[in-house]
């Protein structure tokens, strides 16, 4: 059996290998160029968040971020792809073409067929989900210092690190095997898998609200929890009595005559006004040092959901074996 798994499935195999060793060339080559660049430019104490570092941390950016276009397609494409061309075709191409007359019937009981094949093919696709996360997470390093590290606030960041990427892929690839096993048409099971997965991506994100609650932290500037990585979650005004604020800020502290009420500058004027008459700024926030705890909650749901698809494509699959 494990000779066939891997006959019958290795073009999508080494199809994924490929795409991985692509992305890999593509981090290790921006990584050395970023590595060579920083090294013949960085000031003295940079990288670092110093005024003197600003030039330097802009010139960082531009090459993370013309790689990150790339990598931030990954939450929803990596997942999408291992759905369709992984999960959804296992049962379903067998039952198109009426191979599953003679695979379910030789010595090979139905059971061990569906148990191996799913164990296997889950056990690379988790391996091909922790590769992608180590490539990234390597990569994403090179840049910790020049800019603050949003691997808790972004999701897109969230989502192709940590254990993000193994939990998505096997949740995937399950939501594949079962539409499959039950719908038992290659083409409408690819359809569902990535309709689903285009769902539970953002509901699981939204989801994040309710894994902690949040913190709430006041005397701190907005820039300053940016700069640590934390999530803000909700900002207000209280005032000097510690209660919410109920006036509205243009009434408390109108905009000067001839300003731009928009811009920046009217922005922190309103706050310094503010400021001087006993108001302060309060921050819900789900803080940077939570990220493994989210990260484990998130794999935990995944994990959840993909054993609960994994059965149903067992349960598919022994029921209309005939």
């Amino acid at each position: 059996m494990v000779w066939l798994t891997w006959r019958q499935h290795r073009a999508q195999m080494l199809a994924t290998i490929g795409l991985l060793g692509v992305l890999g060339v593509l981090l290790l080559a921006s990584a050395i160029e970023t590595t060579q660049w920083a090294a013949a430019n960085a000031p003295a104490g940079c990288p670092g968040l110093d005024p003197i570092c600003r030039s330097f941390n802009r010139g960082m950016y531009e090459r993370y971020d013309l790689v990150y276009q790339v990598v931030g397609f990954l939450p929803l494409i990596g997942p999408a792809l291992i759905g369709a061309f992984w999960g959804a075709p296992l049962v379903a191409r067998e039952i198109e073409r009426g191979t599953f007359r003679l695979a379910w019937t030789q010595s090979v009981p139905t059971k061990r067929w569906v148990a191996v094949k799913l164990g296997m093919l889950s056990a690379a696709v988790v391996l091909a989900g922790a590769a992608l996360s180590i490539m990234v997470t390597l990569w994403n390093g090179l840049f910790h210092g020049a800019f603050p590290d949003t691997s808790l606030s972004n999701p897109g960041k969230f989502n192709v690190v940590g254990l993000a990427p193994a939990a998505w892929w096997l949740f995937a690839f399950a939501v594949g095997a079962a539409a499959g096993a039950l719908i038992r048409r290659t083409i409408p099971a690819m359809a569902v898998t990535v309709a689903v997965i285009a769902v539970a991506l953002p509901a699981i994100i939204i989801s994040q609200d309710f894994y902690a609650a949040p913190a709430e932290v006041i005397g701190v500037d907005r820039d300053t929890l940016m700069n640590n990585g934390d999530m803000i979650v909700e900002e207000k005004w209280i005032g000097p009595d510690g209660r919410d604020m109920t006036v509205p800020t243009e009434t408390l502290c109108p905009p000067a005559g001839g300003t731009d009420a928009s811009g920046s500058r009217a922005e922190i004027a309103e706050q310094d006004c503010l400021a001087a008459k006993g108001y302060q700024m309060v921050f819900d926030v789900q803080p940077v040092n939570r990220f493994w705890l989210f990260q484990g909650i998130q794999a935990f749901i995944l994990v959840i959901a993909a054993c609960f698809c994994l059965a149903l494509a067992v349960w598919g699959t022994l029921r209309r074996r005939t």
